[in-house]
């Protein structure tokens, strides 16, 4: 394993910047000067990712920026000893050491673990001091190298240190003494992970009232804890800022939640409040699903808004498989085997009275294409329900699945359509989790997520959704419908068009993308020979979800490769293809390098397509693969040109805003919005 400091990449007492992304910046462009990473940018624009998520300021004038990328090829630290010191976030001033960890993305265990014990001795001051202390950038490689076992220190081979007190933690306690259990984890597995492991077990260690055990939960992996110390303990801390792995251990716990850093900065607080709810019958508890806690836990920091876009994105992305399997084999049905027998009662009907030995009068074709139009129909069938079932499942884990599906499938059954599936589904997750918080005895545990829980939540959420809410949102949904056709009679559908195509390039698959996106696909079952708005839409979303990434392919392979570094040339030449397969997120590395001119570029080149497909009168019989889809594309010179249309559009654009307006002004308003796209 190559050495992972060397003095190439140390900077002692120097200024490299007036704020924490100068520094980063400097840190980054030092490791791929050092043939370490392909590209300093890019590694800088990860480091500064993880940066926004959370500072990484520590107390006593340390910080430790650090990051997974793919732009790494050798695992590395690059250190610097500033002076003037640089604000990092910690509440003590600013940070004159600064570590940047940068790993591969692909990083092995046996990196990760050295990685991370240089985030374990960080915690000591003794080492410290050294760094503060040493004289030349020979010194500093040979502190460092000490710490985390390089040189002539035998390797480490696993970060399991933390994780120590579980395999040692005794059965039973003292009279008297609180028995704690903690899991540690950030959002890289590398560094505050194990430095916040450290600082409980440390605080545990300070007090004799308290016997603490604590599991680390890394990238390079974890040492779980026996399952008898979960049981026997009494209260859990949960310093995470990701989900919790096989959380469901935990179930029934008092707990206590914060964010990682806390447990490195207050960790005595932390174990002063896991005492006191083992103490107190109405402290939160471990969920019986226990997956609501720890996202309540990785996401305390978001906003109300932030937390439902992320349960309707997680709906929605497990939406997608029933409707792009099922579009595609009605689009199948309509494409071979024609409108006579490609409808729901006559495809019933040909597969029930019929069969490979007892063809109907049309033949084997007829038969097949039936077959495939009542799969299909079948599939799209669970649209709203699964959209229902996994909102749910985003908010209270397994349990809220069946109350989910059911709410679903009564809207459905309300003709409440997809906004009903997402009310009864919000509604489904909100009452399974509630339930699921209930301290019960242990007796009953094991029965709160298989029957208890749907049970409850499914006799509320469907409830409601018959008693008050279905017919409301019904009403809602026939205006909506009945407006649409309406504008379909007139030049107005075109602006629906312009619309769709705004929604679908604004955030290139976020909220307001899938959006747009699920009002499309549900309509596609009220589509009909009769009734071509459905088809409208659907073929205006997917054509203009198609140019943001075939304008990005565009502009950065063929119309201005100057403009754009290496790494974005390559994502260029696979925007190509997924552009081509309606995928909008093969654009989401550009607008996370510059939203400023990629996404406006995007919304004129969406709003374009959108508006010359309802010119076109383009209809899609598939809710989903592009190009690849053709043969359910009618007319397809005017999908192909409306595509083409936005594509030069956007490119152009793009390339424009790049060459020559507000370039510095630009830089220095985007440093706080990398990762908006993403």
């Amino acid at each position: 394993m190559a050495d992972t400091i060397t003095t190439g990449l140390v900077s002692l007492d120097v200024g490299l910047g007036e704020d924490k992304a100068a520094v980063l910046r400097a840190l980054a462009d030092r490791v791929a000067a050092q043939g370490r990473a392909t590209d300093g940018e890019a590694l800088f624009a990860d480091a500064w990712a993880r940066e926004q998520k959370d500072e990484t300021g520590l107390p006593g004038g340390i910080a430790i920026p650090h990051a997974k990328s793919a732009a790494v090829t050798t695992p590395s630290l690059a250190f610097a000893r500033l002076s003037p010191g640089v604000e990092f976030g910690a509440d003590d001033g600013p940070a004159d050491l600064v570590f940047l960890i940068a790993a591969p993305a692909d990083a092995a265990e046996a990196h990760l673990a050295v990685l991370s014990k240089l985030a374990r001795s960080l915690m000591q001051e003794d080492f410290t001091g050294a760094l503060r202390a040493a004289g030349t950038e020979a010194d500093v490689v040979a502190i460092v190298r000490a710490a985390i076992g390089e040189g002539e220190q035998p390797a480490a081979t696993e970060p399991a240190a933390a994780a120590a007190p579980a395999a040692a933690a005794p059965a039973a306690a003292a009279p008297g003494v609180t028995r704690i259990v903690a899991v540690t984890s950030c959002a890289t597995g590398i560094a505050h992970t194990f430095m916040a492991a450290d600082a409980l077990t440390a605080a545990g260690k300070r007090t004799d009232a308290v016997d603490l055990a604590v599991e680390p939960q890394g990238s390079s992996g974890y040492q779980a804890l026996p399952q008898q110390v979960i049981d026997d303990a009494d209260a859990v801390i949960f310093a995470t800022d990701v989900d919790v792995r096989e959380i469901q251990r935990f179930a029934g716990k008092p707990v206590v939640r914060s964010g990682v850093k806390r447990g490195i900065e207050e960790p005595d607080a932390l174990i002063s409040e896991a005492v006191a709810a083992a103490g107190d019958p109405g402290a939160p508890r471990v969920a019986a699903s226990a997956a609501a806690t720890t996202r309540a836990a990785a996401g305390e920091s978001l906003s109300w808004g932030a937390r439902i876009q992320r349960i309707l994105l997680t709906g929605v992305s497990y939406m997608i498989p029933f409707v792009a399997g099922g579009g595609l084999l009605i689009a199948l049905g309509f494409l071979f085997f024609g409108d006579d027998y490609s409808a729901p009662g006559n495809a019933t009907n040909v597969i029930v009275e019929n069969s490979l030995w007892d063809l109907p009068d049309g033949g084997l074709g007829i038969y097949l294409g039936s077959v495939a139009f009542a799969i299909g129909a079948a599939s799209m069938g669970f649209l709203v329900s699964a959209l229902a079932g996994y909102i749910a499942f985003a908010i209270a884990d397994r349990p809220g699945i069946a109350p989910g599906f059911v709410a679903g499938a009564m809207a459905v059954v309300m003709n409440a359509g997809f906004i009903g599936g997402i009310v009864g589904g919000l509604l489904a997750g909100v009452v399974a989790w509630w339930i699921g918080t209930w301290n019960v005895p242990r007796w009953l545990r094991g029965l709160m997520p298989v029957a208890i829980i749907p049970l409850l939540a499914s006799i509320v959420a469907s409830g409601a959704m018959v008693l008050f809410l279905g017919r409301p949102i019904a009403t809602l949904m026939v205006w909506l419908t009945d407006w649409l056709n309406a504008l379909a009679d007139t030049s107005g559908i075109v602006v629906v068009g312009v619309v769709l195509g705004l929604m679908m390039c604004f955030d290139l698959g976020g909220p307001v993308n899938k959006v747009a996106y699920a009002f499309a696909v549900a309509g596609l079952a009220a589509g009909s020979p009769e009734n071509t708005t459905p088809y409208l839409i659907m073929a205006a979303v997917m054509a203009a979800g198609m140019v943001p990434p075939l304008a990005m392919a565009l502009a950065s392979t063929v119309l201005a490769r100057d403009l754009f570094p290496p790494v974005e040339r390559e994502n260029g030449k696979a925007a190509w293809l997924l552009g081509a397969a309606f995928i909008s997120e093969g654009a989401i590395p550009f607008a996370a390098a510059d939203p400023l001119r990629v996404i406006p570029a995007s919304l004129v080149g969406g709003a374009v397509t959108g508006g010359l497909s309802m010119l076109f009168a383009v209809q899609s019989l598939a809710p989903h693969g592009g190009i690849f889809v053709f043969f359910a594309i009618t007319p397809i010179w005017g999908f192909v040109a409306a595509i083409a249309a936005g594509t030069v559009v956007s490119a152009l654009l793009v390339v424009a805003l790049k060459r020559w307006v507000g370039r510095a002004e630009l830089e220095q308003a985007e440093a706080p919005m990398q990762t908006v796209a993403a």
